[in-house]
């Protein structure tokens, strides 16, 4: 990548607030963070250890706890330190350019998830007898490889796009991370063309992936329809509604600051908080407090650590 940028340090504005709130979105965020990280990691380790959570629903779950926990992780902790004191907003321009990238590749990659995560339960639903043969291993570990992959290409794209130009005035990124649009408003140059084309590429990866998955539920509502007994389409809706509200949540605030012209710096730093610090926090509450399933291997890990303290005292 080239570039012939005279500005070698950015600043963040952070989130906008009054200055006595530092400390108390300090404590706030900070909770959250924690919570986020741990109860990811919980669900990493309920999969990992128990064999009843061995299937293409969980594996694809295992994908997206990993992708939330790092997700927050590339954001909040640098938000965290422009609540903490004025050198904390400082970021050095090659690691603006590395949370930029990093951000839109565990971004982008997520919305390909959650694509592949609602034609696994169209699947799961639709075709219960074949599922099986459908969802091999080798077919859940090709579609989780190809959200990578993708979400890769596309955050190249995005980064590409914003440092190739040049930086030599104005160094104040009105935003609590690097991301494209706060960045692209600092450019000693004309970035009209730069704006459309991230515009088309984010707008064709959401809206695509957006009406693929509305098009994977109402596949997925008419099989529920069509289901027999009262337990079965009330397991069915239950698995579904969890995945509905986290991809709503992830993406309408995306919407929202990508595909809305001239929207303002202010508030869409404090939408991007939905998308990048409170979701990856929904998603373990959502999964593990509205599945039984995970409930149950919850517990059987209780049982367990329970009685290996057990064994162990005297």
């Amino acid at each position: 990548m080239t570039n012939v940028s005279l500005v070698t340090t950015f600043f963040l504005t952070g989130l906008p607030h009054a200055p006595a709130l530092d400390t108390p979105l300090f404590g706030i965020f900070l909770v959250i963070y924690v919570l986020t990280v741990l109860g990811n990691l919980l669900i990493l380790l309920l999969i990992r250890v128990d064999s009843h959570l061995h299937t293409p629903m969980y594996y694809f779950l295992a994908n997206l706890s990993f992708i939330d926990m790092w997700f927050s992780t590339v954001t909040v902790p640098k938000m965290l330190m422009t609540l903490v004191s004025p050198e904390g907003r400082a970021i050095s321009f090659h690691s603006c350019i590395a949370q930029l990238y990093c951000s839109h590749f565990l971004g982008s990659s997520e919305c390909f998830l959650y694509t592949v995560m609602a034609y696994d339960r169209y699947l799961a639903i639709s075709y219960p007898l074949r599922y099986t043969s459908m969802m091999s291993g080798r077919t859940c570990a090709l579609l989780a490889t190809s959200t990578w992959l993708s979400g890769s290409l596309h955050s190249a794209v995005q980064t590409t796009l914003t440092f190739h130009l040049s930086y030599c005035g104005p160094n104040q990124i009105q935003h609590y991370f690097c991301d494209a649009p706060p960045i692209l408003k600092l450019a000693c140059a004309d970035t009209s063309a730069n704006e459309m084309v991230i515009f088309v590429n984010i707008g064709v990866v959401a809206s695509g992936c957006f009406v693929l998955i509305v098009l994977s539920y109402v596949s997925i509502v008419c099989s529920i329809l069509r289901i027999r007994t009262s337990e079965g389409r009330c397991r069915a809706s239950q698995t579904c509604a969890s995945h509905c509200i986290v991809v709503l949540c992830f993406f309408v605030p995306c919407v929202f600051i990508y595909l809305r012209p001239g929207s303002k710096d202010a508030v869409g730093g404090v939408v991007a908080v939905f998308y990048t610090v409170l979701t990856p926090l929904l998603n373990p509450v959502v999964y593990t407090l509205r599945n039984k399933e995970v409930q149950k291997a919850l517990l059987k890990l209780k049982d367990k650590v329970a009685y290996s303290q057990g064994k162990e005292t005297p």
